[in-house]
């Protein structure tokens, strides 16, 4: 019975790293997985909370330079972020 208990608890203990690893690769936002073998764009894309930050960076022309090799770091504001501006930015911007 010990030994039962104790390939339970490994087992427990195993399935357990493997998901908390699979949640390290691939973090979810805006309810999407973000891949770590897809670029900025791709995994923006995939996010519902994040279409005005795709339309702005399409708008800027940045879409190519994004899914270049970077390395790159993008401070992605939500679509709530951007609904938090003043009336117009957004429309500017675009």
């Amino acid at each position: 019975m010990r030994r039962f208990a104790t390939l339970l608890l490994a087992g427990t203990i195993a399935v357990s790293a493997l998901a908390t690893a699979a949640y390290a690769e691939n973090p979810m936002v805006g309810g999407a997985a973000m891949f770590a073998n897809k670029t900025i764009v791709d995994n923006a894309v995939n996010s519902k909370d994040h279409t005005t930050l795709v339309a702005a960076v399409k708008a800027a022309g940045l879409v190519e330079t994004l899914q270049g090799a970077g390395p790159f770091t993008v401070f992605a504001p939500t679509n709530e972020a951007f609904a938090a501006l003043p009336a117009g930015t957004v429309d500017t911007l675009l």
